[in-house]
């Protein structure tokens, strides 16, 4: 692509970033997808520069493909960081940024309202490997500061958070980690780069489960970490050589096909979502809807300032608990019971059973999970057809 790049909008870098068919050796239009293990060296001396990392190239799949280079360079563009490194799924991404900053310093500060898995892997997984995780209430800001000591590595959060959808200040929780020389982590999962930019709120490094809106249509696993070269450096010849965290060729071809209708995808995703949220605040059987669209939204302020729109993820809380919300789930017709989000297609789940069911009660409370809680991913289907099925499983609950 031009030299230009990076002056181009998001949507002409969302299609073109990071290769020039013109510099592609058989000059084909689409990226290809590089379906290989390994690559020739010109001879001896050639590998021997490469494996000392004094000449750039590829040498094996499992630490760069010519595929994986352009979706790395085009989201990395997208999200305004130096460069990127794709990995085989999400929490890959997670627990490969985690250990290439916590390689001295041994303890993490983490928002309490994450994802589980992420919740999971800082609270037992990585413990077990001599790192541990404070979590705390990421509205406090004294408390993120109160956790930091001389061994602290980074600090880590998700806006908005899943499921609970809260919108937290990244400039300020930036501010309080670079006020200590550290570096703070983002999951941008929900946003993606065409509705936030983390690092313009000064975060130091975005994770995205590329799994979701990037992919887009629920087809392939994958990650990606975005930040500054040394550092994506380093995770590359380090932990992504070694322990073997590689996204598939195939994969990152998807996530190419992805980028280029992200903008118009998100579009609609928050578009439907905010209808659908404003039909469930008006629904009798509903207690609560958690949308950063609606006003009644204790975040919404915050979330127009770092956001271009709300997204297409939504939660609410069903009359009638656990019971009430497994029959609406058993009725639905067109939303697909699965756990995933970032889907074309609507998605519902209940998490407190589910996707955070690994963690106790008191650590599904303290994560702001509750028992009446629903999870909607919204889809891009007709939004009526949407409100349409969750009303005819709404009138099917019994009791």
């Amino acid at each position: 692509m031009s030299s230009r790049e990076k002056e181009y909008s998001f949507d002409t870098i969302a299609l073109h970033g990071g290769y020039d068919p013109k510099e592609d050796g058989n000059g084909a239009r689409a990226v290809p997808i590089y379906q290989t293990t390994s690559y020739l060296f010109n001879d001896a001396d050639h590998a021997a520069r490469l494996f000392a990392l004094e000449e750039a190239g590829d040498i094996y799949t499992r630490i760069g493909n010519p595929t994986h280079a352009v979706f790395e360079k085009r989201i990395a563009t997208l999200e305004g960081g130096e460069a990127a490194l794709a990995t085989s799924s999400g929490m890959a991404a997670i627990n490969l940024a985690a250990l290439t900053l916590a390689e001295e310093k041994k303890e993490i500060v983490c928002s309490k309202y994450v994802y589980g898995g992420t919740y999971h892997l800082f609270a037992e997984t990585l413990p077990k490997y001599g790192i541990k995780t404070k979590f705390v209430d990421p509205h406090n800001f004294e408390e993120w500061e109160k956790a930091i000591n001389d061994n602290t590595a980074f600090l880590y959060l998700e806006s908005p958070g899943n499921p609970t959808l809260d919108i937290v200040d990244i400039q300020k929780v930036a501010n309080i980690a670079h006020k200590y020389d550290l570096k703070l982590v983002v999951d941008n999962t929900f946003c993606t780069p065409y509705l936030s930019q983390p690092i313009k709120f000064g975060a130091d490094i975005v994770i995205h489960s590329a799994t979701k809106y990037i992919g887009g249509h629920g087809s392939s696993i994958g990650g990606v970490i975005v930040g500054p070269e040394d550092f994506i450096l380093k995770g590359r010849v380090e932990g992504y050589r070694d322990t073997g965290p590689a996204a598939s060729p195939f994969n990152t071809w998807i996530f190419i096909q992805g980028l280029e209708t992200l903008s118009l995808r998100m579009e609609k995703h928050s578009d439907n979502a905010l209808e659908v949220a404003k039909w469930l605040e008006a629904h009798p059987q509903v207690e609560w809807v958690r949308y950063p669209g609606l006003e009644s939204h204790p975040h919404h302020e915050l979330a127009k300032k770092q956001q271009k729109k709300f997204g297409g993820m939504l939660c609410f809380g069903i009359k009638g608990g656990f019971d009430a919300g497994k029959q609406l789930i058993n009725n639905v017709e067109l939303c697909s019971l699965l756990a995933n989000v970032g889907d074309t297609r609507t998605l519902i789940i209940h998490p407190s059973s589910t996707t955070h069911e690994q963690l106790s009660e008191e650590e599904q409370t303290t994560a702001g999970i509750t028992e009446n809680l629903i999870r909607l991913s919204i889809g891009i289907e007709n939004v009526e057809d949407i409100i349409g099925d969750l009303e005819q499983a709404f009138n099917k609950i019994e009791g």
